[in-house]
């Protein structure tokens, strides 16, 4: 039997490349509840930062793609059920959203029910995800394994952190996952006890993360490290890849607590599309180029920072005739 050489398939081929081009690249304002549950703070602090466009390959995208179809699927299947009530959208035609931390912290859920048939009575947040056979099968053994109001936590600490901060932040007291392989063809679900210690824990964590003017600690100093070898963030925290230039990188950019961000350099506080567009001003926060050189001198007037590389050669983010942009020092890299 003939192989299939999928690499001929030139018309399929341009479809990837189609869709991975018109992927949206914007950057999220905020710090995600979809995201706390994350095992690194100092990945949630690149993000935050927007230290790095994501670019997602075809796969990735078809997959996510799928996951929004599946959730409009599983809601429309839910209320088939006859006393089910499943709300989506707010009085304006917008997802329920919650916020915290001034509102550097969000999170948008995917509805709230009440009507199921395990506790009729009480309004659940409800979250569908949309995941491929393999972790489907680990979502079945969890299950079996820790109990179904334990599986979520054991199955996924960023979908359960997610659960807790909704719970939290909404008053309602219980979760409602469901969760199909692709094409909604087979469904699980699983329902989780609200944890105000542990919704409270994620709000702690993610002010540290949102106003530490610096990088936490890598979750492992080996790029190896299996939590840090198929992490997006391994090149620009392991490796030579240098930030993005935006006023979330530059030294001068700070998170204000009423969920603004200032410019202290000029006194400014800065809308989101000035953050994105930033200025000459730019001076790189100092440790997101440790990888490059260590700090030798800076002149906070001048407003230029010195650095030595590994083998003894300097070189400096400022304005003066000796020193180097910004996007200099990026396209060096």
């Amino acid at each position: 039997m003939t192989e299939l050489n999928f690499t001929t398939m030139q018309t399929l081929s341009a479809v990837d490349g189609a869709i991975e081009r018109a992927q949206d690249k914007s950057v999220r304002a905020y710090l995600g509840m979809s995201q706390i549950g994350h095992a690194c703070d100092r990945y949630l602090w690149l993000s935050f930062r927007w230290t790095a466009i994501r670019h997602i390959k075809a796969s990735g995208l078809k997959a996510i793609e799928d996951g929004h179809a599946g959730e409009a699927l599983m809601a429309q299947r839910l209320r088939m059920v006859d006393g089910i009530t499943l709300l989506t959208e707010d009085k304006d035609g917008h997802q329920f959203g919650f916020t915290s931390v001034g509102g550097h912290f969000r999170g948008h859920m995917d509805g709230a029910i009440l009507g199921i048939l395990e506790a009729p009575k009480t309004w659940h947040v409800w979250e569908h995800k949309q995941v491929n056979p393999t972790k489907f099968k680990a979502l079945s053994k969890a299950v079996e394994k820790y109990g179904e109001k334990s599986a979520l936590k054991n199955w996924d600490e960023i979908y359960y952190g997610q659960a807790v901060s909704y719970m939290g932040l909404s008053g309602m007291t219980r979760h409602y996952l469901t969760c199909s392989t692709p094409g909604g063809r087979e469904t699980i679900s699983v329902r989780t006890e609200a944890n105000p210690q542990k919704a409270k824990q994620l709000i702690e964590r993610a002010e540290s993360i949102i106003f530490s003017p610096e990088p936490p600690t890598r979750i492992s100093q080996d790029p190896a490290w299996y939590q840090c070898r198929m992490c997006d963030m391994r090149d620009l925290c392991h490796g030579n890849q240098v930030a993005e230039v935006n006023c979330r990188t530059c030294a001068h950019a700070t998170p204000q607590r009423d969920g603004t961000w200032l410019c202290e350099r000029h006194n400014q506080v800065l809308s989101t599309d000035e953050q994105k567009q930033g200025c000459q001003a730019h001076r790189f926060i100092p440790s997101l180029l440790e990888n490059l050189g260590t700090v030798a001198d800076a002149s906070q007037e001048e407003n230029w920072v010195a650095y030595l590389r590994p083998d003894g050669t300097k070189f400096s983010n400022g304005g003066r005739v000796e020193d180097m942009s910004s996007e200099e020092i990026k396209d060096m890299a």
